[in-house]
């Protein structure tokens, strides 16, 4: 029986993997020492032409050969190739010490879900991260995943971590690049896994050629799935900033000749932005309202208290029917536009507010009917209001005992 699998991901390390596999082992024997853990050192090799597999096989690891390219997709197969109940991850460059992987192992044992390594509490050494990274990438990074779901962790892409097979299997990660440091973490603090994190040391790496990490393009790429997977941020927020802008000038317009205020302050043109920026509003916000119940649906976050209540409330029928009294009113105001202009020659208007109002109206309705049938579609008409259960992990393998094992059990 196996309780900790230690999982790197390899791809031509022959370099740095002999150390590696030393230093995992080193692990291994204190978690058996001190917890009475049994553990492997799983390899998932991503196409290694170097011989990085028969160097894994001769000291005692198991190869997971994975297929699919990329740095989450090698840890996924990894993960799905191991034995333990407990998982650890971490690079096979040397970089990383796994002895800081025990107080990560303990930490699960002690109930939680997943446990992060902080290199900004461990250590870095002189040349282990690039000044960039250690002080613009994670930084921002690190901050903007703590803003958008309040992770609370001060070192988000730390590469030693551990988790349990039950949490992964609740995961469902599905991230093939560097992103998937980033999917780890959102998606427990959107499922509610609690958190641990633990100090971890940073050294320069064991290569001799430059590291798979881009900064800037993966950068972008962590960035990228912060955003997709937080609505309100990436809609919601400027939706209410356009909106709050828009109806400032549409009010403006209206109040200023009122107080005596010159045309200039809100003239035509300010009325118009003002209209322009309450559609584009609303046209945001339905989509972080279509992003939060897509992801919902797809059993990423759980559904909340109010997203049951939202779900009850806005059907597709009570949308379209929304939408049309919306859409009616803005046709009546523009009806109202065009007979004010017949009965006075077709002169030009007084002020475009009134026109500006009705249009706004209409744009208001139509989006709003055609979101409910966007919506609707996504789920073929059948509303469900809470996210399916996670699967239970299917039975680790048993194995011939271990002399750790023997040991543990006499």
């Amino acid at each position: 029986m196996v309780d900790v699998s230690i999982v790197m991901p390899c791809l031509n390390e022959r370099e740095s993997l002999a150390h590696c596999i030393a230093n995992a082992q080193e692990a291994l024997e204190l978690l058996a020492t001190h917890h009475g853990l049994v553990g492997e050192i799983v390899i998932a090799d991503n196409g290694s032409t170097d011989g990085s597999q028969e160097i894994a096989a001769e000291l005692g690891a198991r190869v997971a050969p994975v297929s699919r390219r990329g740095y989450g997709a090698a840890l996924r197969g990894g993960f799905e190739a191991a034995r333990g109940r407990y998982l650890v991850m971490g690079d096979a460059d040397g970089s990383y010490d796994f002895r800081d992987a025990v107080a990560m192992v303990a930490a699960l044992a002690g109930g939680a879900d997943i446990c992060m390594g902080s290199r900004f509490k461990g250590g870095i050494a002189p040349g282990a991260m690039p000044w960039k990274n250690r002080y613009i990438g994670n930084p921002i990074l690190t901050g903007v995943l703590n803003l958008f779901f309040r992770a609370s962790v001060s070192d988000a892409h730390c590469g030693l971590r551990a988790l349990t097979r039950r949490s992964f299997v609740r995961l469902q990660l599905c991230g093939d690049g560097m992103e998937f440091a980033s999917e780890m973490v959102v998606k427990a603090c959107l499922l509610g896994l609690k958190i641990a994190e633990v100090p971890a040391t940073l050294s320069p790496d064991l290569r001799n050629r430059p590291p798979h990490l881009r900064p800037w393009r993966d950068g972008w790429r962590h960035l990228r799935f912060l955003l997709l997977m937080s609505p309100a941020w990436l809609f919601a927020a400027p939706a209410a900033v356009l909106g709050a802008l828009g109806a400032f000038l549409m009010m403006g317009s209206l109040v200023a000749p009122l107080v005596g205020l010159p045309a200039a302050f809100f003239g035509a043109a300010w009325t118009i932005l003002g209209g322009a920026m309450v559609t584009l509003a609303h046209q945001t916000f339905l989509f972080s309202l279509a992003a939060q119940h897509a992801s919902i649906q797809a059993g990423i976050r759980p559904a909340s208290a109010k997203y049951r209540r939202w779900s009850e409330a806005f059907t597709l029928e009570r949308l379209l029917i929304g939408g049309a009294l919306i859409s009616g009113a803005g046709l009546l105001e523009l009806a109202s536009v065009t007979a004010f202009w017949s009965a006075h020659d077709f002169r030009p208007l007084p002020h475009v507010l009134p026109a500006v109002l009705g249009t706004t109206l209409l744009a208001v309705g139509f989006q709003t009917m055609m979101c409910g049938f966007f919506v609707w579609s996504m789920i073929d008409g059948r509303p469900q209001v809470q996210a399916q259960p996670a699967a239970e992990p299917a039975p680790v393998p048993a194995e011939a005992p271990s002399a750790a094992s023997a040991r543990r059990s006499a």
